[in-house]
């Protein structure tokens, strides 16, 4: 029988702390989500891998120091709405969760979702709420969001995302450049975002955040 709990440990101790993720509820969080019941039964065996795991439909979960150095940068606090967008089966929305007031986690996939909202329940994740629809779209009917956290790479932020972004809020995503990663921190102040760059990163492009072209005749 596999031992979920000491690969669970191992991922932390040599994936997540050195690479400088030191915020104890991030450690924590990590240390007690079984990420095993987020993946197909048939990735199981390799979900604390130090890789991405390609969940289908476009859909995959960042491999482990990513997503922890995303969390690490955005700085969620205890009592902070937070969006997740391409949740998945609902992996990171469970660690957000840990360590959040609430996460309202965004999946497309009808299927997925569904399923996501199950495995959060069994896991006993009762502050998260999933919910099918477009990630550009994002969740209005909830906003304003603290943070907005991208569960994959971008080339750009989607025009309607911002409005749902609180004043003084924050939103982190990978940035695809020429098939170079970067992890970036944007600060929303006077209804702009600015952003910081926090760490190289790569992650497989969501639908609907690749950058348009303009073509001129």
């Amino acid at each position: 029988m596999t031992d979920f709990l000491t690969r669970r440990t191992t991922m932390v101790d040599t994936q997540i702390r050195p690479a400088d993720v030191t915020k104890f509820p991030i450690i924590d969080a990590m240390l007690r989500v079984r990420r095993e019941m987020f993946v197909p039964d048939e990735q199981r065996e390799t979900a604390y891998a130090d890789a991405i795991l390609d969940l289908g439909q476009g859909r995959s979960v960042l491999e482990p120091r990513t997503f922890g150095k995303m969390l690490d940068a955005v700085n969620i606090q205890g009592n902070e709405l937070v969006l997740d967008l391409g949740c998945g089966l609902g992996y990171s929305a469970a660690v957000i969760g840990k360590f959040s007031e609430a996460v309202v986690a965004i999946e497309e996939n009808l299927e997925m979702a569904v399923e996501a909202e199950k495995i959060l329940a069994a896991e006993g994740c009762l502050n998260v709420a999933v919910v099918q629809g477009k990630l550009v779209e994002g969740a209005m009917q909830h906003a304003p969001f603290d943070v907005i956290v991208i569960e994959g790479a971008v080339e750009e932020i989607p025009a309607g995302l911002v409005p749902q972004l609180a004043e003084g809020g924050r939103i982190v995503a990978v940035f695809s450049q020429s098939g170079q990663g970067v992890v970036r921190v944007g600060y929303k102040a006077d209804g702009r975002i600015s952003w910081r760059f926090a760490c190289n990163a790569f992650a497989p492009v969501l639908s609907g955040f690749e950058k348009v072209n303009a073509f001129a005749l």
